[in-house]
C-alpha cells in the first residue's frame, strides 16, 4: 500500500535535508582549521574555503531552515508558544546572532590579516580563538535545537 505524500511531508524531508547540509558544513570547520593549525601554509586556502562554504552553502541552508520550519509550523497548527518550537526560535535567534555578529566577522578579519603575510601576531591568534570558541558555541546551539526539533520535549 503506498503511502500518501503531502506537501507538509516534502516540506519536512526538505527541512531535514537543510540541516544536515548546514550542521554538516559547519561541523567540517574544525577538522579544517585543525588541519591548517598544523600547516599554516595552508591557513589562507582552508579560511577561504569554510569562507566560500559558510556564504554560499550553510548560510543559505539556516535561511531556509527557518523559512520550511515556519511553514510546517504554520501547516500542522502548532503554536510558536508550544515549549520546542519557541525555545528552538530563541536558540535559532542566538545561532543567527553569533554568527552574524561574531563568527563572520571574526573569520573575515583573519582572512585580511593573512592576505599580506602569514601573520604570528598575538592579534591573529586572538582572533583564530575567538573563531574557535565562537564555532564551538555555534555547535552547540545547533545540537540543542536539533535535539528539541527530535524530541519535541514539553514543560
Amino acid at each position: 500500500m503506498a503511502l500518501p505524500v503531502t506537501i507538509f511531508t516534502l516540506i519536512k524531508v526538505t527541512h531535514v535535508l537543510l540541516a544536515i547540509v548546514a550542521i554538516g558544513f559547519n561541523a567540517t570547520y574544525g577538522i579544517w582549521l585543525a588541519r591548517a593549525a598544523r600547516e599554516p601554509s595552508h591557513r589562507m586556502f582552508v579560511l577561504n574555503g569554510i569562507k566560500i562554504l559558510d556564504d554560499r552553502v550553510a548560510n543559505p541552508a539556516y535561511v531556509l531552515l527557518i523559512i520550511t520550519g515556519l511553514l510546517m509550523v504554520a501547516i500542522a497548527e502548532i503554536p510558536l508558544q508550544t515549549f520546542w518550537v519557541a525555545a528552538s526560535l530563541v536558540l535559532y535567534a542566538a545561532l543567527v546572532i553569533l554568527g552574524l555578529g561574531v563568527y563572520s566577522p571574526t573569520l573575515r578579519r583573519q582572512i585580511a590579516m593573512l592576505e599580506p603575510s602569514e601573520p604570528t601576531s598575538e592579534a591573529y591568534h586572538r582572533l583564530e580563538r575567538r573563531g574557535a570558541v565562537a564555532g564551538g558555541a555555534l555547535a552547540v546551539l545547533s545540537i540543542l535545537i536539533v535535539t528539541l526539533m527530535v524530541t519535541k520535549p514539553t514543560l
